[in-house]
């Protein structure tokens, strides 16, 4: 970390990092930002909207590049026309890694990887608005988001066992149980079956289903209602909420205490607090 003589952190640092995102442009993907939510779309939709492994690297740039966003306070993430994402091209990725020996293997699936892990460490609350197909890579990216927006006719695949590999892909034998349960991630992992949007919202992996020609509104409804509220502290309850997946009960409990004690810092509680004694709604501002 750059640090001036008397180990203070520049702030010319911390501000050169900080960037509205609404002025990119993205080449692998759809990306726009409005009133505060920035909307990822895979936009692919005559092949089911698979990825490469050029927007593989590019979602995880644009991901990492939202830890320092100012004008971003929610995420969604979607797919063109009626499926949310296949995963993996077959033929634009899957032929050519039959090619390559181990180390370039594994400097892909850490690639692939790395996405995941940018996607938990942007602050940001992500919302997967899924619905048709969601397989392979694309089931890991409904994982990864924070919260899920599915449809009935949905079919979430984790198939990798389906094409010889393992069921432990992209973090997905540590997250998967967390979200529907050890027996039921097993289940899922071992056979590579596909889990019905009823299912799916049954077990927990969807948060709310709803009608195909409302999942992308309401998916963007649920993001810009977060985006309304303390986005400060929705980044830290997110933080915490990944980081206390290693911590014991004691160091969670402390852990959470010094971040509350940070949130009471912010003007956003002295904007609760000030509109409870008038009796009105606090205007949060994420500061």
């Amino acid at each position: 970390m750059n640090t001036t003589a008397d180990n203070r952190v520049d702030p010319g640092l911390v501000a050169g990092n900080r960037k509205a995102l609404a002025g990119y442009r993205a080449t692998h993907f759809q990306w726009q930002v409005q009133a505060g939510v920035g909307r990822i779309t895979l936009n692919r939709p005559e092949r089911k909207n698979p990825l490469t492994f050029e927007s593989y690297a590019e979602l995880r740039d644009l991901f990492r590049a939202l830890r320092y966003a100012t004008d971003v306070h929610a995420v969604v993430v979607a797919g063109a026309g009626d499926n949310f994402c296949s995963g993996g091209d077959v033929h634009e990725i899957i032929g050519p890694l039959i090619k390559l020996k181990a180390p370039e293997l594994l400097m892909f699936t850490r690639m692939t990887g790395d996405l995941v892990v940018a996607m938990r460490h942007c602050p940001q609350p992500i919302v997967a608005a899924i619905d048709g197909v969601c397989a392979g890579a694309g089931a890991i990216v409904a994982m990864a988001s924070d919260l899920r927006v599915g449809t009935a006719r949905a079919k979430v695949a984790f198939l990798f066992n389906r094409v010889g590999l393992a069921g432990c892909d992209m973090g997905a034998c540590a997250m998967l149980p967390r979200i529907v349960g050890q027996g039921r991630a097993s289940e899922l992992l071992y056979t590579g079956r596909a889990l019905p949007g009823e299912e799916a919202y049954q077990w927990g992996f969807f948060n709310r289903l709803v009608a195909p020609d409302a999942v992308q509104a309401e998916a963007e409804r649920w993001a810009t209602e977060l985006t309304q509220g303390p986005t400060f502290a929705n980044g830290i309850t997110k933080t915490m909420l990944h980081q206390e997946w290693d911590m014991g009960i004691d160091q969670a409990i402390e852990s959470e205490a010094q971040a509350q004690a940070i949130c009471m810092l912010t003007e956003d509680f002295n904007r609760a607090y000030q509109a409870f004694v008038a009796k009105g709604k606090p205007v949060f501002q994420g500061n």
